[in-house]
């Protein structure tokens, strides 16, 4: 039977809910109060004026549901904000083409919803009637921004949220709940004048400190963009044809990423093992069979051949 909400301070509820973060194998959790991102709406607003989501529409709507998390959600009082790391332990070998490290082993939307599912699941069986939703970067959610007031980490220069402990390697995701809880404290900035992010990245897409134009990522020309890539582009994107971590990689904070403990995961070996003849002779249907379960579906096979052709042309 499940413990009725006043029966306990918010304090035992807080230590519950990251208990269970951690038994479900969240690398971390903090929370913030639910309430409008005040020092993130100008940003944001400049951010879209100046054009840097490029073909990214969605990023327009919702504006501000995206900068009110009590718009998503009725009566909401806490964003509880989790990490998971996806570091691997095994990389691509060096002769092929590259692809961004979280796309390794399955899609993590699926992973991380089912781990927040339970963890909803699990409050609302020992807490009580607690309603809530669960967002895993499909939804108009400001996921760095909470995490970053929750302490998690800070917005370093290349926009990723960075930990002393263990780099960036993680994805982030959120619940949002109708419950009172104890709130974190935001962390401090230790980029220091370390600008190593910002002098690796090939289309200069980090166009000033903290400031990434979306619209010059290779992320986004790979992943996101479904027309033809700029011809100004050749040549800048070392190989990569699905995603990009170069400002990760060179990032010194990075040295510390420790190998995820998630499964799903891990490496898938056919891709780990394909040589850039591999790719060039990919068909669909063994597209279809190698990354039938993986975040490059996004991009479909037409997405992939397409940004293979662009390295080759």
């Amino acid at each position: 039977m499940a413990t009725s909400r006043s029966q306990l301070p918010a304090s035992r509820y807080t230590s519950f809910i990251k208990a269970e973060a951690k038994r479900l194998g969240f690398l971390s959790c903090g929370i913030s109060k639910a309430g409008f991102l005040e020092e993130e709406a100008p940003r944001l607003e400049d951010w879209l004026n100046n054009q840097m989501n490029g073909q990214m529409s969605y990023m327009e709507n919702n504006f501000d549901k995206r900068l009110n998390p009590t718009l998503l959600v009725d009566d909401s009082k806490s964003v509880v904000s989790l990490l998971l790391n996806y570091y691997p332990s095994e990389f691509q070998n060096g002769d092929s083409y590259k692809i961004s490290k979280y796309a390794y082993g399955q899609d993590y939307h699926f992973v991380i919803k089912e781990k927040l599912k339970e963890l909803l699941f699990s409050i609302q069986s020992t807490i009580g009637e607690v309603s809530g939703r669960a967002f895993v970067d499909s939804a108009p959610v400001l996921d760095k921004a909470w995490a970053a007031k929750s302490g998690l980490g800070w917005r370093g220069k290349n926009s990723n949220l960075l930990t002393q402990k263990v780099g960036s390697f993680y994805f982030i995701a959120e619940l949002i709940i109708d419950l009172d809880l104890e709130y974190d404290h935001a962390t401090t900035d230790h980029c220091g004048s370390c600008t190593a992010c910002i002098d690796a990245c090939p289309t200069e897409a980090i166009v000033s400190p903290y400031v990434v134009d979306g619209s010059k990522c290779i992320s986004y020309f790979t992943i996101e963009l479904k027309e033809n890539i700029p011809p100004e582009m050749k040549g800048k994107f070392d190989d990569w044809i699905f995603g990009c971590d170069i400002c990760q990689d060179v990032c010194p904070w990075n040295r510390f990423s420790k190998p995820h403990k998630e499964p799903l995961f891990n490496s898938n070996k056919e891709v780990l093992s394909m040589s850039k003849k591999d790719w060039i002779e990919l068909t669909e249907e063994t597209f279809k069979a190698v990354f039938k379960n993986s975040p490059l579906k996004r991009t479909k096979y037409s997405g992939i051949i397409r940004n293979l052709d662009f390295l080759n042309e």
